[in-house]
């Protein structure tokens, strides 16, 4: 297998649908909080104005709605004034003096509706800023991506880069449009209410704070207690579903070999362990919200005690009492909102570096300086004493020297790890050389630009990569200028027109998961499309190893006419399928042992001759 084709798997935590609630969970800790987050304003810098702006609006709007409580408090008092009242044991109705009323109602609903409208604005317009924000980021790293040298995906997990153009930008840009602005709101709201309060009376204030921070203690206890569950729960969340994937995708293993009872065995145990920590963590979690209810009705009752107290000394009016029962729950309610917040600035601390990290990758050196360009080009190839190593300490290839001329098919073959493929990615350039030269028709590939080099290959592979389009779209693959009737050639050519006619909509049918393609109809889409490329050198990795006999033969015939007028580069472990080769290069431990074509080399004797025989010896 390639190593540009070469998977690995996803070592990312697995998650799921049991997750904490409202003051719960486990924020996944970043290394370097304050950096990261110096590193993500810097990125925003040119929308840093618009954000300020945006939570000035929210902060804003805020207060608009702390004064409310405060003008409640006024009409009250206006109301109290013009109710009953004894004067000389007799009831004497008071007058409400509704203008008075009516002119602070409608500054109250003034200053709601002014609340409502900023919070919009501030929505909308930080909704719009993050998008742009992550829609930039995922551009950076698609961009960054094609700038990056293959060797950085033999070390990372093509799963872990998905991850960051998708859920960790994704973190980004939904703490950036609700948590920073919520984490505003919150702060605003809650040191604004203490103010709001203190200026009520501080007896009362006092009283409030105190019963909160007395819940609040309370609660926290609880917090740190469920810590550990949530911990616990994602661990075995991620334990089961590996479990179930590695069970379902060897499932004909786990069949022939009877070990469904073992894997039920585990599953049980796994599942078990899941329910003990998903029960606790969830348990504990429910129980936030009622005593969030409990800490407001306690400071509500607090509040009420000592305002009747003192209203009865005449130090308050009643619209003090009525402004401080919703102040408790404006003081109160912020709380839960801005742990969660700094949770999700944890989170988003934590993707954020990753995505720098990536950022900060080490890039395929610049070659916009390069102006030499390979032009119809004949296919003459030379190695000069190549040496290169994946990693500086340990080297694959230690001398290879070769020379081919234009036109001929040259197999390369060897025992697995000989370094075959490795010499097919330093022909291409994904890898760049740590010593020697690779020429073509005499320009050193170093010379140009790798881009220039591509283009003077096709590619036709083990893995057989089809995109979700059409069999046409599939076949042109970023060729242009390509008619129908050059695709319907290369198709006839390599066997494969008849089937396409038979399929219902033709050469305008979607592959997907769907198409019922064989893997020797999608191995022959991918020669037809090596064939539209009309490049002047050919490589074939293993490009019939995952077929049967009957399919190879026609596998075989395809290339064969993919191959005439080309220089062609053949990988094969069925040393049947090279027989026809000019020139055969033996490799072992990164050299050449052997070359030349197939009789002089059985005729030779060696290690060519006995990886032959060892093919075809018959059975004892």
């Amino acid at each position: 297998m390639s190593a540009q084709t070469r998977n690995k798997p996803h070592g990312r935590p697995a998650g799921g649908p049991m997750g904490p609630g409202p003051m719960g969970g486990v924020a996944e800790k970043p290394k370097n909080f304050k950096e990261t987050w110096g590193k993500l304003i810097a990125y925003c810098k040119n929308y840093m104005p618009a954000v300020v702006v945006a939570l000035v609006l929210a902060a804003i709007g805020t207060v608009l709605q702390i004064v409310g409580p405060d003008k409640l408090k006024e009409i009250t008092n206006e109301i109290m004034k013009g109710l009953p009242a004894l004067v000389n044991g007799k009831q004497i109705l008071g007058t409400i003096d509704l203008s008075a009323v009516k002119s602070i109602a409608f500054l109250l609903v003034a200053f709601y509706a002014g609340s409502t409208v900023l919070s919009f604005i501030q929505s909308y317009m930080m909704a719009t800023i993050t998008q742009k924000i992550s829609k930039n980021m995922r551009t950076g790293i698609s961009q960054k991506i094609n700038r990056m040298p293959l060797k950085y995906f033999d070390k990372v997990s093509y799963g872990d880069v998905l991850s960051r153009v998708t859920n960790d930008v994704d973190t980004i840009g939904m703490t950036m449009n609700q948590s920073i602005g919520n984490l505003v709101t919150s702060i605003t709201m809650f040191v604004g209410s203490a103010i709001m309060m203190f200026y009520n009376n501080w007896i009362m204030a006092l009283t409030a704070i105190g019963s909160s921070i007395f819940g609040f203690a309370f609660m926290s206890i609880i917090m740190m207690k469920s810590q550990k569950y949530f911990v616990r729960q994602q661990n075995d969340l991620g334990a089961a579903n590996g479990h179930v994937e590695e069970v379902y995708s060897g499932h004909n293993v786990v069949k022939a070999y009877n070990g469904g009872k073992e894997a039920k065995k585990v599953f049980e145990n796994v599942n078990q362990n899941l329910f003990d920590s998903g029960w606790k963590s969830q348990f504990m979690s429910g129980m936030m919200m009622p005593f969030m209810a409990f800490i407001g009705n306690f400071g509500y009752v607090a509040v009420c005690v000592v305002g009747a107290a003192l209203a009865m000394n005449g130090t308050i009016s009643f619209g003090v009492i009525v402004a401080f029962m919703i102040y408790i729950r404006l003081f109160t309610q912020p709380l839960s909102q801005i742990a969660q917040a700094f949770q999700n600035l944890q989170r988003t601390a934590a993707a954020s570096e990753r995505v720098f990290e990536f950022f900060d990758e080490e890039e395929l050196s610049d070659e916009s300086q390069k102006a030499k360009r390979l032009e119809n080009v004949k296919g003459d190839v030379e190695f000069r004493h190549v040496k290169f190593g994946y990693t500086p300490d340990k080297t694959i290839i230690h001398d290879f020297s070769a020379k081919i001329r234009a036109g001929q098919k040259v197999a390369i073959v060897g025992p697995t790890g000989a370094g075959k493929t490795t010499m097919v990615n330093l022909l291409m350039r994904f890898y760049e050389l740590d010593s020697g030269e690779i020429l073509l028709d005499d320009i050193p590939e170093s010379q140009v630009r790798r881009e220039n080099v591509h283009e003077q290959f096709g590619m036709v592979l083990q893995d057989t990569w089809l995109f979700e389009g059409t069999i046409k779209e599939n076949i042109i693959y970023c060729k242009q200028g390509v008619t129908d009737g050059q695709v319907i050639a290369a198709c006839k050519a390599v066997g494969l027109h008849h089937f396409i006619k038979t399929l219902p909509h033709g050469y305008d049918t979607p592959l997907n998961d769907k198409a019922n393609l064989s893997q020797g109809q999608k191995q022959l889409v991918t020669i037809a499309r090596a064939m539209i490329q009309n490049a002047p050198m050919l490589i074939l990795d293993e490009a019939t190893s995952s077929v049967d006999t009957r399919t190879e033969l026609l596998i075989q015939e395809a290339m064969d006419k993919l191959t005439q007028g080309r220089t062609s580069f053949v990988i094969a472990h069925r040393l049947s399928t090279i027989k026809n080769a000019d020139l055969i290069l033996v490799m072992k431990d990164g050299d050449i042992i052997e070359s030349g074509s197939h009789l002089e080399l059985l005729a030779k004797g060696g290690f060519y001759a006995d990886l032959y025989n060892s093919q075809f010896e018959p059975a004892a």
